[in-house]
């Protein structure tokens, strides 16, 4: 069986399992205070060329509800692109801490700075919108539910427009790798670092066991996020464990060069679809890809490969998602090439 269905389905690199087993007996404090969370940490501020205040959390879901339930006032909700992650696919985590998502509209999973500004303007001029919850913040995911990824001038756009607004703009990064060593980014981390207010570099789908990294411009980071790191669930007795893992990717470039190693697995994927006459779903540039199949297609390749049924189409076709990873070898795809 030939495995597409997500970039988090195997354990870990070799590489972070190595320095998790070199270090096993190595006696460290906890929640964080290690020697590798700190190392970790310095690497990441280097990398962003800021000094930011960067913490270890368990992963996405955690790092999405602790992030943004810590800056939002209890009155005030958090904006997203209706196909945004927090809206659609995380059971309700955001509205569980009582603050709802206001979903815009999302183009190719994109929110437009235009509209966001639109819809802000619209708000303070309904003279009943006192009765209503206050937009206080704004989530974008890069790459996005559907693979896309922001410009760096449509991110500079929809900044200029958070900042106007006073709106702190978080950026889930969960694929963050994947997007930044995309050939079709013209971003970089230090982009990302200089126009957002906190954003998180994905571990758990790119080469770690679990954990992300949250990152906070200094000077945003809200007063006792520690706690609320804590109380909500999303801190690790054993916080060397997440550090280590950062640690390891952050070494020798390990992060980008299987970041970018996955897209190029990914666009030969994507390219042995388009050559067999498959229609793309969505146009992806980085290691998700969607493409549409018959319903006789689908059940012919759910024989030996395993994949996510994204949507069922009108038409009685569907959307499907294939999946590559760190761990995805140039075999698996010569020989899905070979199914089609």
């Amino acid at each position: 069986m030939l495995y597409f269905l997500s970039d988090y389905t195997e354990g870990c690199h070799p590489k972070v399992l190595e320095a998790l087993t070199e270090t096993n007996l190595i006696s460290q404090p906890g929640y964080g205070e290690d020697l590798w969370c700190r190392r970790a940490a310095d690497k990441i501020r280097a990398l962003c060329g800021t000094e930011e205040d960067v913490y270890f959390l368990t992963g996405g879901t955690q790092a999405n509800l602790v992030v943004i339930s810590s800056l939002l006032r209890r009155h005030e909700a958090v904006v997203a692109a209706e196909t945004g992650h927090i809206n659609v696919h995380e059971a309700g985590a955001i509205e569980y801490t009582g603050h709802k998502v206001i979903a815009l509209p999302s183009h190719e999973g994109k929110l437009d700075a235009g509209e966001l500004d639109a819809y802000m303007a619209a708000f303070y001029a309904d003279a009943t919108h006192e009765h209503m919850p206050f937009p206080g913040m704004v989530y974008i995911s890069h790459p996005t539910e559907l693979g896309t990824l922001y410009s760096k001038a449509e991110l500079t756009a929809l900044y200029e427009v958070c900042r106007r607004r006073e709106l702190p703009l978080f950026l889930d990064g969960a694929r963050l790798g994947y997007g930044l060593m995309s050939p079709a980014s013209d971003l970089t981390i230090r982009d990302v670092a200089a126009l957002t207010d906190v954003f998180y570099i994905g571990g758990t789908k790119v080469g770690a066991l679990c954990g992300e990294a949250v990152v906070f411009r200094r000077g945003v980071t809200p007063r006792g996020f520690v706690t609320m790191t804590k109380q909500q669930g999303a801190m690790l007795a054993k916080g060397r464990l997440l550090g280590l893992q950062f640690d390891a990717l952050f070494t020798d470039d390990l992060y980008w060069r299987i970041s970018r190693e996955a897209v190029e697995l990914a666009m030969a994927l994507k390219a042995a679809f388009v050559k067999k006459g498959y229609p793309l779903y969505a146009d992806s540039p980085t290691n998700q890809q969607f493409v549409i199949l018959t319903k006789e297609q689908k059940e012919r390749l759910e024989k030996d490969a395993a994949f996510n049924v994204w949507a069922p189409l009108p038409d009685g076709r569907f959307a499907v998602r294939f999946v590559t990873s760190w761990a995805t070898r140039p075999e698996d795809i010569e020989a899905l090439r070979a199914l089609l």
